[in-house]
């Protein structure tokens, strides 16, 4: 399952990876992908995940709010 989230707060490639790195180790994520040029966070995960549990883990990472999760 993959979901893609609207983050706000990215504004380099360090802060993607920081996002990606974050995201990736949680036990339900199999993969991240973050591009801070479009705002955008696909995950790929491996196990249900709520939506509350997946902004708590972007904004955890610290700077980041979570605007939308489709």
């Amino acid at each position: 399952m993959k979901k893609t989230l609207k983050v706000e707060g990215m504004h380099c490639g360090g802060c993607s990876g920081r996002l990606k790195r974050a995201l990736e180790a949680l036990p339900e994520v199999e993969a991240a992908e973050a591009s801070h040029e479009t705002g955008n966070v696909v995950v790929t995960l491996k196990s249900e995940m709520t939506d509350e549990a997946l902004k708590g883990a972007v904004e955890g990472a610290g700077g980041f709010t979570v605007l939308g999760i489709e």
